[in-house]
Parts: structure tokens; sequence; C-alpha cells
């Protein structure tokens, strides 16, 4: 099952928002999923999967946006 969230902007900030942003709905998504992850609320396992990146990815992905913590766990290792 998946999760599908709407936002609703204003059509004019919609817009510009897609004129400047080509790929708006991963950047959203990209951007969710990694403060999620700042506030614990996902693993690196589950960051990873919603990324569609493998573990040394997704350490890079983090490393490029600055998040620095003890990202693996034991349970991310299993």
């Amino acid at each position: 099952m998946a999760l599908i969230v709407t936002l609703n902007l204003p059509a004019d900030v919609e817009q510009k928002l897609r004129a400047e942003t080509p790929n708006l709905d991963a950047e959203v998504k990209e951007a969710y999923a990694l403060e999620l992850f700042r506030r614990g609320k996902l693993s690196h396992c589950e960051l990873s999967q919603i990324l569609g990146l493998d573990r040394f990815e997704t350490d890079a992905y983090l490393k490029q946006h600055k998040v620095f913590e003890g990202s693996l766990t034991m349970e991310d290792l299993e």
C-alpha cells in the first residue's frame, strides 16, 4: 500500500514551483522523508527504501544534506 499526500497550493504558486523545479513531486517526497529521518520517525533502512538507494548511497545522501548521526544501527545492518 502506498501513501499519497496532496498539497493544496494556490495555482500560481504551483505553476511557479513546477517551472523552477521540474521534479517537484520527487523533491517534496525526498524532503519529507529526510525530515522524518531527522526526527527519528524513519530508520536508515526505511529512508533507503523510500529514496530507492542502497545504504552507502543513503549515507552519501545524508552527508550531502548535512545530516550526521549514528547513521547505521544494528537493526539497519541486519
